[in-house]
Protein backbone atom coordinates (compact mmCIF):
# COMPACT_ATOMS: atom_id res chain seq x y z
CA UNK A 1 0.00 0.00 0.00
CA UNK A 2 1.94 3.05 -1.16
CA UNK A 3 2.16 6.07 1.02
CA UNK A 4 2.49 4.11 4.22
CA UNK A 5 5.30 4.42 6.80
CA UNK A 6 6.99 2.37 9.30
CA UNK A 7 7.12 3.83 13.00
CA UNK A 8 8.44 1.99 16.15
CA UNK A 9 6.60 2.54 19.77
CA UNK A 10 9.94 4.11 21.70
CA UNK A 11 8.06 3.27 24.82
CA UNK A 12 5.15 5.84 26.38
CA UNK A 13 3.66 5.91 22.93
CA UNK A 14 6.79 7.68 20.78
CA UNK A 15 7.08 6.70 17.54
CA UNK A 16 10.14 7.36 15.33
CA UNK A 17 9.76 6.95 11.25
CA UNK A 18 11.64 4.42 10.00
CA UNK A 19 11.13 3.36 6.49
CA UNK A 20 8.47 3.08 4.12
CA UNK A 21 6.24 -0.06 3.32
CA UNK A 22 4.13 -1.04 0.30
CA UNK A 23 2.31 -4.26 2.20
CA UNK A 24 -0.79 -3.83 3.22
CA UNK A 25 -0.79 -3.49 7.05
CA UNK A 26 -1.89 -6.55 9.38
CA UNK A 27 -5.31 -6.33 11.09
CA UNK A 28 -5.18 -4.27 14.57
CA UNK A 29 -2.02 -2.71 13.36
CA UNK A 30 -2.00 1.12 14.89
CA UNK A 31 -2.01 3.44 12.17
CA UNK A 32 -1.09 7.08 12.26
CA UNK A 33 -0.96 10.36 9.90
CA UNK A 34 -0.41 13.81 10.12
CA UNK A 35 -2.99 16.70 11.21
CA UNK A 36 -2.73 20.35 11.36
CA UNK A 37 -0.39 20.71 14.65
CA UNK A 38 -0.73 17.00 15.90
CA UNK A 39 -1.10 13.49 15.01
CA UNK A 40 -4.25 11.56 14.20
CA UNK A 41 -4.95 7.56 15.15
CA UNK A 42 -6.74 4.65 14.14
CA UNK A 43 -6.57 1.44 13.77
CA UNK A 44 -6.87 -0.63 10.44
CA UNK A 45 -9.44 -3.32 10.38
CA UNK A 46 -9.01 -4.87 7.13
CA UNK A 47 -9.91 -4.31 3.53
CA UNK A 48 -8.18 -0.81 3.65
CA UNK A 49 -10.45 0.17 6.23
CA UNK A 50 -9.37 2.23 9.51
CA UNK A 51 -11.50 2.51 12.40
CA UNK A 52 -11.06 6.38 13.98
CA UNK A 53 -12.48 9.08 15.88
CA UNK A 54 -12.56 11.42 13.74
CA UNK A 55 -11.68 14.61 15.59
CA UNK A 56 -12.09 18.56 15.15
CA UNK A 57 -13.60 20.45 12.62
CA UNK A 58 -13.52 24.14 12.80
CA UNK A 59 -12.34 22.79 16.72
CA UNK A 60 -15.73 21.63 17.03
CA UNK A 61 -16.35 17.96 17.80
CA UNK A 62 -16.96 16.40 14.18
CA UNK A 63 -18.33 13.29 14.49
CA UNK A 64 -18.68 9.71 15.91
CA UNK A 65 -16.23 6.78 15.68
CA UNK A 66 -16.38 5.49 12.34
CA UNK A 67 -15.03 2.87 9.96
CA UNK A 68 -13.56 4.65 6.96
CA UNK A 69 -11.05 3.95 4.04
CA UNK A 70 -7.51 4.50 4.36
CA UNK A 71 -7.26 7.13 1.88
CA UNK A 72 -10.73 8.64 3.84
CA UNK A 73 -8.27 8.73 6.96
CA UNK A 74 -5.28 10.13 5.86
CA UNK A 75 -7.00 13.26 4.27
CA UNK A 76 -4.18 13.32 1.43
CA UNK A 77 -1.23 13.01 3.90
CA UNK A 78 1.01 10.24 4.49
CA UNK A 79 0.00 7.05 6.76
CA UNK A 80 2.27 4.96 9.17
CA UNK A 81 2.19 2.37 11.29
CA UNK A 82 3.51 2.19 14.72
CA UNK A 83 4.74 -0.84 15.90
CA UNK A 84 4.05 -1.39 19.89
CA UNK A 85 6.28 -4.40 21.71
CA UNK A 86 3.96 -6.26 24.10
CA UNK A 87 0.04 -5.75 23.41
CA UNK A 88 -1.93 -7.46 25.77
CA UNK A 89 -4.98 -8.55 22.98
CA UNK A 90 -4.30 -10.60 19.92
CA UNK A 91 -5.21 -8.39 16.09
CA UNK A 92 -8.80 -9.97 15.90
CA UNK A 93 -9.36 -8.67 19.69
CA UNK A 94 -8.24 -5.25 18.85
CA UNK A 95 -10.05 -5.42 15.59
CA UNK A 96 -13.68 -6.15 17.79
CA UNK A 97 -12.94 -3.54 20.33
CA UNK A 98 -12.48 -0.66 17.85
CA UNK A 99 -15.57 -1.87 16.14
CA UNK A 100 -17.33 -1.81 19.27
CA UNK A 101 -17.54 1.71 19.46
CA UNK A 102 -18.69 2.04 16.15
CA UNK A 103 -20.97 5.12 16.40
CA UNK A 104 -19.75 6.17 19.98
CA UNK A 105 -20.14 10.07 19.57
CA UNK A 106 -17.99 11.07 22.88
CA UNK A 107 -15.31 12.75 21.68
CA UNK A 108 -13.54 15.20 24.00
CA UNK A 109 -9.69 16.60 22.60
CA UNK A 110 -8.09 15.97 26.39
CA UNK A 111 -10.03 12.79 27.41
CA UNK A 112 -11.53 11.10 24.69
CA UNK A 113 -9.88 12.03 21.70
CA UNK A 114 -8.53 9.26 18.68
CA UNK A 115 -5.59 8.34 20.72
CA UNK A 116 -7.13 7.52 23.78
CA UNK A 117 -9.33 5.79 21.77
CA UNK A 118 -6.26 3.23 19.76
CA UNK A 119 -4.59 3.07 23.46
CA UNK A 120 -8.24 1.63 24.44
CA UNK A 121 -8.48 -0.63 21.54
CA UNK A 122 -4.58 -1.40 21.76
CA UNK A 123 -3.97 -1.56 25.40
CA UNK A 124 -7.34 -1.80 27.55
CA UNK A 125 -6.17 1.91 29.08
CA UNK A 126 -7.10 5.34 27.62
CA UNK A 127 -4.59 7.77 27.18
CA UNK A 128 -2.65 10.23 25.31
CA UNK A 129 0.62 11.15 25.06
CA UNK A 130 0.23 14.05 23.07
CA UNK A 131 -2.30 15.38 25.55
CA UNK A 132 -0.12 14.29 28.29
CA UNK A 133 3.02 16.06 26.76
CA UNK A 134 1.18 19.61 25.99
CA UNK A 135 -1.19 20.19 28.78
CA UNK A 136 1.01 21.57 31.08
CA UNK A 137 -1.90 20.63 33.93
CA UNK A 138 -0.83 18.24 36.40
CA UNK A 139 -3.32 15.25 36.75
CA UNK A 140 -5.46 16.09 39.67
CA UNK A 141 -6.46 19.50 38.12
CA UNK A 142 -7.35 17.63 34.75
CA UNK A 143 -9.16 14.89 36.57
CA UNK A 144 -11.12 18.35 38.08
CA UNK A 145 -11.95 19.43 34.92
CA UNK A 146 -13.02 16.77 33.93
CA UNK A 147 -15.09 15.84 37.02
CA UNK A 148 -16.66 19.62 36.85
CA UNK A 149 -17.94 19.64 33.12
CA UNK A 150 -19.97 17.41 31.30
CA UNK A 151 -19.70 19.28 28.14
CA UNK A 152 -16.77 18.39 25.86
CA UNK A 153 -16.17 21.56 24.39
CA UNK A 154 -15.45 23.28 27.98
CA UNK A 155 -12.83 20.90 28.46
CA UNK A 156 -10.81 22.02 25.82
CA UNK A 157 -12.12 25.37 25.34
CA UNK A 158 -10.78 26.14 28.94
CA UNK A 159 -7.43 24.97 28.71
CA UNK A 160 -4.76 27.43 28.05
CA UNK A 161 -3.16 25.17 25.47
CA UNK A 162 -5.16 23.18 22.73
CA UNK A 163 -2.45 22.57 19.99
CA UNK A 164 -1.27 19.30 20.14
CA UNK A 165 2.28 18.14 18.62
CA UNK A 166 2.83 15.71 16.02
CA UNK A 167 4.64 12.70 17.36
CA UNK A 168 7.80 12.34 15.52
Amino acid sequence: MAGISNAVDGGHGCARLTSDLDQTPDIGTHMTTSRFGYTHHGIYVGDGRIVHYPGLSAFRPSGSVQEVSVAEFALGHPVRVVHHLRLPFSPEEIVRRARSRLGEDNYRLLTNNCEHFCSWCLSGISRSPQVERRSGLPLLRRAWFRAKSPDPIFHWSTQKDTDHVAIT
